[in-house]
């Protein structure tokens, strides 16, 4: 059985939507449409993409810590209460 990591699996297909743009003064600005606010910029490509995981995660984790609502990205839902089973049964 694979193990699956949620939070690493939403911060991926929420990259995957990822928009980069180039500017007129030729520097980059990358935003994933489903998750309002997340927007980075950088002079390069590859540092708007990694800038902009960066700023995904860091609003992922506050939204999470907050209790904001965050969007559902391909069906993974982390608006969802965890399921625990009690210890008795472990």
């Amino acid at each position: 059985m694979a193990l699956r990591y949620i939070l690493s699996e939403y911060i991926d297909e929420a990259m995957s939507q990822a928009e980069y743009d180039k500017l007129e003064d030729g520097t980059f600005a990358g935003r994933i449409p489903s998750c309002k606010g997340v927007i980075a910029f950088a002079n390069r490509l590859r540092e708007c993409e990694h800038e902009l995981r960066s700023t995904l995660e860091d609003w992922t984790l506050l939204g999470l810590k907050l209790g904001h609502p965050l969007p559902v990205i391909k069906k993974i839902n982390l608006n969802e209460v965890p399921i625990r089973d009690p210890v008795e049964s472990l």
